[in-house]
């Protein structure tokens, strides 16, 4: 992975299982983009302690999360597929960039003030700097592109600037990111309020597609998708059911909206759910297939997460050294 290519970074908390929003809309793209980029996949399970976690759920939910992104097309020889934990260096250059960055610009984080709300109980300092560890993990491993939903542009946009003000007192350290952001797929709305995103912590079981769910739940759970009453399969703002199921049948088949108004004309809302439906566990049966393997595999998948984390740090620890003697710190003796 020497810097021929460009490189990508990305990464997802170690929560829970992955749900169809967060496969259609980061890692069905993250598969793609594998072979233009250097790619950096990070098993965030740092961010993740914002929230308190059950230790023993945790780690299998992130072990889960490893498997998922090889079973769904991410080769650990050809990427770097890490746990965020493994690699001290995040938390190293996560604790020098928190003193180059203005409580001003955290004051500014609007997903703060989200978290915030929904977890009054534990409104903890690691939730407040969290946008600085992102950039640590970002800048570690001179990330040139980083895939952004519309929720986290805000989190690049500072991670720039807390590059770009390191960068004007000691010189080039950083590469300073650019986002990438999928031209499909990229938010993929709850099944029960096309108003909102498709959440894995969603109370409600059939707003949501688990990516380990059964063929018979998908199907079952499209059916119930909430629509209107016109019966017609058409792409609107004042049809966000039915524009949402269409985004997820155009993503996973690759047609335009268009095409698909043209393939269910004169057909219900019946046909054209179940037609999702199918599509939809049609993509997810390889992958869950896949995944059934690899957590049978358990010398595998060490071997995997072993190899990567070597690798990770190989590449972090250049930034980091560079950036300690940048600043000061006494270089340790060996």
């Amino acid at each position: 992975m020497e810097k021929e290519k460009k490189i990508l970074y990305s990464g997802m908390q170690a929560t829970a299982t992955l749900q169809l929003g967060n496969y259609l809309g980061a890692l069905k793209n993250w598969v793609n983009l594998c072979d233009e980029y250097d790619c950096f996949f990070g098993i965030m399970d740092l961010h993740s302690l914002t929230v308190r976690q059950n230790p023993a759920e945790f780690r299998q939910n992130a072990r889960k999360l490893y498997a998922l992104y090889v079973a769904a097309g991410l080769d650990p020889e050809k990427n770097c597929i890490y746990y965020q934990s493994h690699v001290s260096g995040h938390a190293e250059l996560g604790w020098i960039l928190d003193c180059f960055t203005y409580m001003g610009e955290l004051n500014r984080m609007t997903q703060f003030k989200d978290k915030s709300a929904k977890h009054a109980d534990n409104i903890n300092a690691g939730l407040y700097t969290y946008p600085v560890l992102m950039a640590a993990d970002i800048l570690l491993y001179q990330a040139d592109v980083v895939p952004v939903g519309a929720d986290q542009k805000q989190h690049l946009e500072i991670t720039r600037d807390i590059a770009t003000r390191f960068n004007n007192i000691y010189g080039d350290v950083f590469t300073i990111p650019e986002p990438y952001i999928g031209k499909t797929g990229a938010r993929i709305m709850s099944l029960q309020d096309p108003t909102k995103k498709m959440s894995k912590s969603d109370e409600n079981i059939n707003s949501t597609i688990l990516l380990l769910d059964d063929r018979d739940s998908i199907i079952r759970k499209f059916k119930k998708a909430v629509t209107d009453s016109e019966a017609i399969v058409r792409y609107g703002d004042d049809k966000p059911g039915i524009s949402n199921l269409m985004n997820i049948y155009s993503t996973i088949t690759g047609k335009t909206n268009e095409e698909i108004e043209r393939e269910f004309e004169g057909r219900g809302y019946g046909d054209f759910k179940l037609a999702v439906g199918e599509c939809v566990a049609d993509e997810l049966a390889p992958i869950q297939k896949r995944y059934e393997e690899l957590m049978a595999d358990k010398a595998y998948l060490n071997n995997c997460i072993k190899e990567n984390a070597d690798k990770a740090r190989y590449f972090s620890n250049k930034t980091l050294r560079k950036v300690q003697k940048k600043v000061g710190l006494t270089e340790q003796i060996r």
